[in-house]
């Protein structure tokens, strides 16, 4: 059975760009592929970040893993910094990876502008990390969102240099994209939906909450009627409802508000509605996890276990290449 790997940084609560990004997707690969999911928490240091938050942000994502349908029994589940390894493969990494090629990132780039104070080396050096983190298990594809691909791209290129260099030892990566859409800000469409500032839905929020949210958030600025020419550009809410909402019931919801028979919120309360519905499932495991939280410490324990067993066999291979043992 093939090995995938993929991971989240644990800084703060997962919205649904995440589910459907990731999530949602790492469920049903988990019963195709022998799946390594990892919470790197290395990777979260880059940016800012609160340390008092941290050990409760990687207690979130834990749990939000497996309320999703992660199942420890088939996959593997733990935390990036309880194996060492990750960090030792990478300067081995180091070593082979262009300067020019980390520059021209596009994440590091835009990271930069966003945190001009803060250009660190482990922003720079992030996408080697995410080399280290995927060729340390041989993972031979990688499920991630577009702005990801240019990273994995660099697995393979770093894979196939140290192949050529000391001998065959890891697979070159493939990328698994998603299907779903990129999930936009309820606040400012042109944006990717965030975990600001009600910018997006979390997977922990109540109906009412989602309501809430939905109720206030930006519907197309061009809204065009019955009678105007050419077809409806479709609205960021619309754009939800075909990611939550049955066909049937779009093509009315599509044809009442083009003809103004409901309106904007009649529109978004049918959308909260299916959110929640959907979500449900969802609230009522993490519940259950979060009144029992030393048993996901323990699964995460006995996954850094099983993640340190295969890391470990890679990185000897690595080093015996590299004439250090």
């Amino acid at each position: 059975m093939k090995r995938i790997f993929s991971g989240m940084r644990p800084s703060g609560e997962l919205h649904l760009g995440n589910y459907l990004g990731a999530l949602k997707n790492w469920v049903v690969l988990q019963d195709n592929y022998e799946c390594v999911f990892c919470i790197v928490d290395y990777h979260a240091i880059t940016t800012p970040f609160e340390p008092k938050e941290m050990k409760k942000n990687i207690l979130h994502l834990a749990k939000s893993y497996l309320a999703a349908g992660i199942d420890p029994k088939k996959s593997i589940i733990f935390v990036q910094s309880q194996v060492p390894e990750h960090t030792e493969l990478t300067w081995i990494l180091n070593s082979i990876t262009p300067l020019g090629e980390l520059n021209r990132m596009t994440q590091f780039k835009d990271k930069s502008k966003e945190q001009p104070e803060n250009i660190n080396i482990g922003l720079l050096d992030y996408p080697v990390l995410m080399a280290a983190d995927i060729l340390l298990y041989r993972a031979e594809a990688v499920p991630v969102g577009e702005d990801q691909v240019q990273h994995v791209e660099l697995a393979r290129t770093l894979a196939r240099k140290f192949n050529n260099a000391y001998g065959q030892t890891f697979p070159e990566p493939k990328t698994i994209l998603t299907e779903a859409k990129r999930i936009m800000s309820l606040k400012d469409p042109s944006k990717k939906m965030s975990k600001t500032n009600d910018e997006g839905i979390a997977l922990t929020d109540s109906p009412e909450i989602i309501w809430k949210k939905l109720s206030t958030a930006m519907t197309d600025e061009a809204r065009k009627k019955r009678t105007d020419p050419g077809e409806p550009k479709k609205c960021n809410i619309f754009n939800l409802h075909e990611l939550f909402t049955d066909e049937k019931i779009r093509k009315e919801i599509a044809q009442k508000c083009r003809s103004a028979e409901i309106g904007c919120l009649d529109c978004k309360k049918i959308l909260a509605d299916n959110i929640a519905k959907e979500l449900a499932p969802f609230r009522k495991k993490y519940e259950e996890l979060s009144k029992n939280e030393n048993q996901v410490w323990q699964i995460l324990e006995n996954g850094a276990a099983r993640a340190k067993k295969i890391a470990s066999e890679t990185l000897v291979e690595v080093k015996k290449k590299i004439g250090l043992i």
